[in-house]
């Protein structure tokens, strides 16, 4: 795809974008969960069912509220920079007006997705009377991106980062549908979800585009550098050391037996997938690159050989 390809999605971000469309959504105060089970296995787990299932809902409320916060950062601090660099003609990697035209879409729809999430996040504090254990100030990507911009050449970094955030874009849409389809979950944060996912489709195919639009200009020996560094970015990308640390946070904010609470430690311990093709994220990884073209070179192939089928 060459940059005088581009076309932008101007018209549909003046009429569909959820900045513009969408009324502020209310939490009910309802049976419903205020957060799926099948995201947060402790509670799950046999020794939470059998030691403290009262204690549910707060465990389900801690989790969105770390949800929360990774959405927070995830748009602020990673996706944000790369996209407010793009707008403002700043970045190493240069597009034309359109693309910086739509990056600004881009910047404005997250920060207000940012917003909307902290609105979420007053709202159940006011609801349920759980203020938020400790928060990670982090996320994967936060230690991902930096780690695969370190093992490039300074006139790839920009490339690499692209590429990286233009990846976790892509995965994050896959994982945002599959939350607003859980009909366990109030119909506001199933909501707020659904308008997160509007967004993201519009969002991923985007920065699907522009990586296409580098990598068509990019010479093969700069292909097979950053096919070396891809490895690297997802194997940081996909470790759960961030969620197990939270997850031990929450465990210790449970009134429960010290014996329960090593029982539940070590239960949680073993949920981490394994970093390889059988990890949930990792098929949206790859369809990312097969939408991108990045997966149409050999290099890149031979790279992520562990993860394709």
């Amino acid at each position: 795809m060459n940059a005088a390809d581009y076309q932008s999605f101007a018209d549909a971000w003046e009429s569909r974008a959820t900045i513009r469309t969408r009324p502020r959504r209310m939490l009910e105060n309802d049976d419903k969960l205020i957060y799926p089970l099948s995201r947060q296995p402790l509670v799950l787990s046999e020794t939470f069912v059998r030691e403290c299932p009262e204690q549910r809902d707060f465990a389900l409320v801690q989790t969105l509220y770390k949800f929360i916060n990774d959405v927070v950062i995830f748009e602020t601090e990673i996706v944000d920079k790369t996209a407010r660099s793009i707008a403002k003609n700043r970045f190493a990697v240069p597009f034309p007006f359109a693309c910086r035209y739509d990056a600004m879409t881009v910047v404005v729809d997250e920060d207000y997705h940012a917003l909307v999430a902290m609105d979420f996040l007053q709202q159940t504090i006011a609801l349920t009377g759980i203020t938020p254990i400790e928060l990670p100030n982090e996320i994967e990507l936060s230690r991902a991106i930096p780690a695969a911009i370190a093992l490039a050449p300074e006139p790839l970094r920009a490339a690499v980062e692209l590429i990286c955030v233009a990846i976790a874009e892509n995965t994050v849409t896959g994982d945002v549908a599959a939350f607003a389809k859980d009909d366990s979950v109030k119909q506001s944060i199933k909501g707020l979800m659904a308008d997160h996912l509007l967004d993201e489709g519009r969002h991923s195919g985007f920065w699907a585009r522009l990586v296409r639009i580098y990598w068509h200009t990019a010479s093969e020996e700069d292909r097979q550098c950053i096919a070396r560094i891809l490895p690297v970015f997802i194997g940081h990308y996909l470790t759960n050391d961030i969620q197990k640390s939270f997850d031990f946070r929450l465990i210790d904010a449970l009134r429960i037996s010290e014996t329960a609470r090593q029982a539940l430690k070590h239960e949680v311990s073993g949920l981490a997938f394994p970093i390889n093709r059988h990890h949930p994220l990792v098929a949206n990884i790859v369809r990312f690159f097969h939408n991108s073209s990045l997966l149409d070179a050999p290099c890149v192939q031979a790279a992520l050989s562990d993860y394709l089928v």
